[in-house]
């Protein structure tokens, strides 16, 4: 029997099976062209913008590809099957060859996704550590970027870390790497931090003015207590009227949840309790109807998961989020 007599039930069967097949994002199909899609799934696997010894983070990718058969296929909340609305295709991986110089492959992943950016696909992200973000950005925002229509981005970024630190010049060599991209993605045109948002912040501070470089960018920096004291009511509403109608990039480190949530992140922060993934959910969920050109979740790091690979699945189910935000907006 081939896969073509399956019955659909068969076939929804086996479908839902991460160790059944070939693995991609969701089970989709494997296409290299933008051309023939309306939303890219991509993988980047890039390690060294983190700069430390916690450099498994390329693996992400492929973690996430083979879970992601049991993930959720349709959104109850939005009412929508995204694989209708759009043709959502997995792209595979940015080719990095050079990839143990964080400078080439961010420029080789900004060429990649300037192809993704002339079809005017918009792309949904697997990383890889948080570099990544600003050799997307710098390929899909601001001047002659077509997603944006030349007009900067503006970011809803959650995280346990601002990754805006140009306080330092280099993280251990890396330059455009995971602690820099906030700032430089702002100072080189890409981004407007004026209408940006960074939530979920508690990183285990070194200075007592750890929030001054993005505060004197211009992000919205909402802090871990600051969100408890605001309660989600009050952040989601600030949200809405910080971002407006500005073209929207959702990028998502993994290391904003709770460890105990998702303990295979490339910067553990276990000083302060983190976001539980309800609590993320919804506020992923008020930027609906909003202009999102794409997203990114970052930093797994799949060989310090639990043997369950919960931080994977968790990844998985953020992703489906974006691209279940993205999908809706085709629906005319």
């Amino acid at each position: 029997m081939t896969t073509a007599e399956l019955t659909n039930a068969d076939e929804l069967m086996l479908q839902s099976l991460y160790w059944w097949d070939i693995a991609t994002f969701f089970r989709c199909p494997i296409e290299r062209d933008p051309g023939n899609c309306d939303v890219a799934l991509v993988g980047v696997p890039h390690s060294t913008g983190n700069g430390t010894t916690e450099r498994d983070q390329h693996l992400g990718p492929r973690a996430v590809r083979e879970v992601s058969a049991m993930a959720r296929r349709v959104h109850m909340e939005f009412g929508i099957d995204p694989w209708d609305l759009a043709r959502i295709r997995d792209m595979g991986d940015v080719p990095l060859p050079e990839a143990n110089d964080n400078e080439a492959c961010i420029e080789r992943i900004t060429r990649f996704y300037r192809a993704i950016d002339a079809a005017g696909v918009r792309p949904v992200s697997v990383g890889g550590d948080h570099s990544i973000t600003g050799g997307i950005m710098q390929a899909i925002a601001g001047e002659g970027a077509r997603l944006t229509g030349g007009r900067k981005a503006v970011f809803l970024h959650f995280d346990a870390h601002t990754d805006a630190y140009e306080q330092v010049p280099h993280f251990l060599g890396a330059v455009k790497s995971a602690a820099h991209w906030a700032s430089y993605l702002v100072r080189d045109g890409y981004i407007d931090a004026t209408r940006s948002v960074q939530i979920g912040m508690r990183g285990n501070p070194r200075t007592l003015d750890w929030r001054k470089p993005s505060e004197e960018l211009g992000y919205e920096v909402i802090t871990m207590d600051r969100y408890r004291e605001m309660g989600p009511d009050d952040t989601m509403a600030l949200i809405d009227e910080r971002i407006g109608d500005a073209p929207l990039y959702v990028t998502f480190d993994l290391d904003c949840l709770d460890p105990t949530v998702a303990p295979a992140v490339a910067n553990l922060e276990a000083g302060c309790e983190g976001f539980g993934i309800d609590e993320v959910m919804r506020l992923l969920r008020c930027v609906r109807g909003k202009d999102v050109i794409g997203g990114d979740v970052v930093c797994l790091m799949p060989t310090k998961d639990h043997p369950n690979r919960i931080t994977a699945h968790t990844a998985a189910a953020i992703m489906f989020e974006i691209v279940s935000l993205v999908a809706d907006g085709f629906r005319g």
